[in-house]
């Protein structure tokens, strides 16, 4: 790999960012996924920044499906996001 010109600031491939050793199994396996566990890790261990960028990434993902499915995608995303809302309101809902 070579090095980056002093003076530029060059970000790492998310593919090296580490994970912990002392990392759980389940988030282990979760984060060895090919390209979401990459994004995940990189939003958990990586640059404060970097839950900017997922964030960014959802929405133009979201954008791009709207514009070439139209009404079916907006459909499928609202019906993802039931159980989100619905642990939301579990979680403040508990006295």
């Amino acid at each position: 790999m070579a090095m980056p010109q002093r003076g530029i600031k060059c970000a790492l491939m998310s593919i090296l960012t580490p994970i912990p050793p002392r990392t759980s199994l389940p988030a282990r396996v979760a984060l060895s996924i090919p390209l979401i566990g990459w994004i995940a890790r990189d939003v958990v261990f990586g640059s404060k920044d970097n839950i900017w960028y997922a964030l960014v990434i959802l929405v133009t993902l979201a954008g791009l499906s709207l514009a070439t499915w139209g009404l079916p995608a907006l459909v499928v995303m609202a019906l993802s996001l039931v159980p989100v809302c619905f642990g939301l309101i579990i979680v403040f809902a508990k006295p």
